[in-house]
């Protein structure tokens, strides 16, 4: 409608609701896809296959890569340093990290953790909008935590508006999304993780509650 080209596909990992479009859109727009070089055989249609610590200029701005297993082998996010963007697909959502279905819990804290290294100001685009339900769990676990009661309530404030609550930033994730904050003694005791666990053990135990919620 607004006459634009599509140029490139950025794709963070190889499942269907985030690759289904790229041949259409391929032959539509003569788009290239850009995906992970470890799972360029999962990604329809990929043309560059970018890795950890690679750098590529996307209409003149430097994308660093990261690799971040634990939702899939060979999820990738795309990190913007010029515009303090990272764009995180299903590794982080606001208020939850994505469901570990090839990865393990030690290495979605290692994933986790690599993006918490980001400035606090950065700017989280996720690839789905959840965190009306993420709210719920993660206040069924932190219910004393105030930052989380403040942002709860304004994120079902937005979504009875029909707004989306994308992008969220690393600062505020950090202070409300339980799993940030495995160390909470609040979030261990309500889960039974003992004191001693480390963090992969309690960021595990974070996950099955969150999937069996």
């Amino acid at each position: 409608q607004k006459n634009r080209n599509l140029n490139y596909i950025l794709n963070t990992h190889h499942h269907y609701d985030h690759t289904g479009g790229n041949i259409d859109l391929k032959e539509r727009y003569g788009a290239k896809v850009i995906g992970s070089g470890r799972d360029r055989q999962r990604i329809p249609g990929i043309d560059i296959a970018l890795n950890d610590g690679d750098r590529w200029m996307f209409a003149g701005h430097e994308v660093h890569v990261f690799e971040t297993p634990g939702h899939t082998r060979g999820h990738i996010c795309f990190y913007f340093p010029g515009s303090g963007v990272i764009f995180t697909g299903d590794t982080l959502f606001s208020l939850s990290c994505g469901k570990l279905f090839e990865g393990t819990p030690k290495e979605m804290v290692a994933s986790l953790k690599k993006i918490m290294s980001l400035p606090d100001e950065t700017s989280v685009y996720c690839g789905h909008e959840y965190t009306l339900s993420n709210s719920k769990f993660a206040l069924s676990i932190e219910p004393n935590n105030e930052a989380l009661r403040s942002y709860a309530s304004r994120v079902a404030h937005l979504r009875n508006k029909g707004l989306p609550t994308i992008p969220t930033t690393l600062k505020l994730e950090k202070a409300c999304n339980p799993f940030l904050r495995v160390t909470s003694p609040e979030i261990r005791q309500s889960l039974n993780i003992p004191p001693t666990a480390d963090d992969a053990e309690a960021l595990g135990v974070i996950r099955r509650a969150k999937d069996n919620f």
